[in-house]
């Protein structure tokens, strides 16, 4: 009898699938096992993926006792916080999440990119500024767009947002009492209103503005504590998944001189080329959980009420059923594929279109600026690392031009 995964399985190369999603590839679905003990469903064929991604019988309540966590308590925390988006269910989350969909929106974007332009221009001219070389890029450059990124779209300052996540990581990771729990959710949840409150006196075009003004509009008072989750989530890890997506795009044009030269010329086929990175690479390990709410057969397999599933984009974007050959990083595929590197169905991350663009610019911008980039040590010399436990990409990235 073969033995059951642990999950999180973890990689050693970004690029690399490990071997244990390969033992579940025939069936599609199988057990593994959570670091609290318990056992969950993992699937790894698209199709059910999709299923249980977007199944109104498969739920995402983290507060439910019976979620499949990766620690015993300490998601259960989070009852000291106004609902996050990201773990209801139905209208809830369809309505909280109206407002961050629009900010995505064409219109939307079109008032973003531009402001995320002239950022990555400023973040490449502070890293060319720099005397000492070589530089990482990780911290000079990847990290720094990331971070003006959420600055721009949430309109909260980077040093409030990085508070915010040491405020949330101490709650969750670093109380053991409910005396403990209680000042350090004080803690949180006073400093996200001063921040809210601050902001109000200053509104501006960002998502924060928005949402500060419609309640004043709709209601005449702003609900600082139903608010705050809208920042508190940003501030947690979106940024260690872009940044990591940011250095491993780079890194994939420097070792690949030729298709650079093509894509660089056409920025259609760039735009596949992106694609086809975030497809192949699938960085976030902290992968989209669900529990079932109903039994629901998956394939042939029954997943009963009460019972946890682990849907890991990595493995399902390996799929041959995805594309030809999915284990190959392909720059040249003529089209995207229907990867769920983003996720799929209700919870689907809503930046699905602007990160791509996002690393566009950067990659664009940064090799017509720098056509002599390089890297200063062998790439078979890099290290990795998980970024904030679930982004995987280079610890380290020094260049040099």
């Amino acid at each position: 009898m073969s033995r059951i995964p642990t999950h999180p399985i973890r990689r050693k190369l970004p690029g690399v699938l490990p071997a244990e999603y390969e033992t579940l590839r025939e069936r599609g679905i199988g057990r593994v096992t959570l670091p609290t003990g318990k056992q969950a469903w993992m699937v790894v064929r698209p199709e059910y993926a999709r299923l249980v991604l977007s199944d109104p019988r498969f739920s995402s309540d983290k507060m439910n006792d019976d979620f499949p966590k990766m620690t015993p308590n300490s998601l259960n925390k989070l009852k000291y916080c106004a609902p996050f988006m990201i773990n209801l269910d139905g209208p809830e989350h369809t309505e909280l999440k109206k407002p961050v969909i629009q900010e995505f929106s064409p219109a939307g974007l079109a008032r973003l990119l531009p402001r995320l332009r002239e950022a990555v221009g400023e973040k490449i001219d502070a890293m060319l500024s720099r005397r000492d070389k070589p530089v990482d890029m990780v911290t000079e450059l990847s990290y720094p767009i990331a971070w003006r990124l959420q600055e721009i779209f949430l309109g909260i300052p980077m040093a409030e947002m990085r508070t915010m996540r040491d405020n949330v990581w101490d709650l969750l990771m670093h109380t053991a009492t409910e005396d403990e729990e209680r000042a350090s959710a004080a803690r949180l949840n006073r400093h996200a209103e001063e921040v809210l409150k601050e902001k109000a006196k200053n509104l501006g075009d960002d998502l924060m503005s928005r949402m500060i003004q419609q309640e004043l509009d709709e209601r005449g008072e702003v609900d600082w504590f139903g608010l705050a989750p809208l920042m508190l989530s940003n501030a947690q890890g979106i940024h260690n998944s872009t940044s990591t997506m940011i250095s491993l795009g780079v890194l994939t044009l420097l070792g690949h001189p030729e298709e650079r030269a093509t894509l660089l010329a056409d920025p259609d086929r760039m735009t596949v080329a992106i694609d086809e990175m975030i497809r192949y690479y699938s960085v976030n390990d902290g992968t989209p959980m669900r529990l079932a709410v109903e039994d629901v057969r998956v394939g042939d397999t029954l997943v009963r009420a009460g019972d946890g599933v682990v849907v890991p984009t990595l493995p399902v974007n390996r799929d041959p059923s995805v594309c030809p050959h999915p284990h190959q990083l392909d720059l040249m595929r003529e089209k995207p594929t229907r990867h769920l590197a983003f996720g799929h169905g209700p919870h689907q991350c809503p930046a699905n279109r602007l990160v791509p663009e996002l690393m566009e610019i950067v990659c664009t911008t940064l090799f017509e600026r720098v056509p002599t980039l390089a890297l200063a040590v062998p790439e078979s010399e890099l290290t990795y690392k998980y970024h904030s436990i679930q982004a995987f990409g280079p610890a380290e990235m020094p260049v040099t031009w």
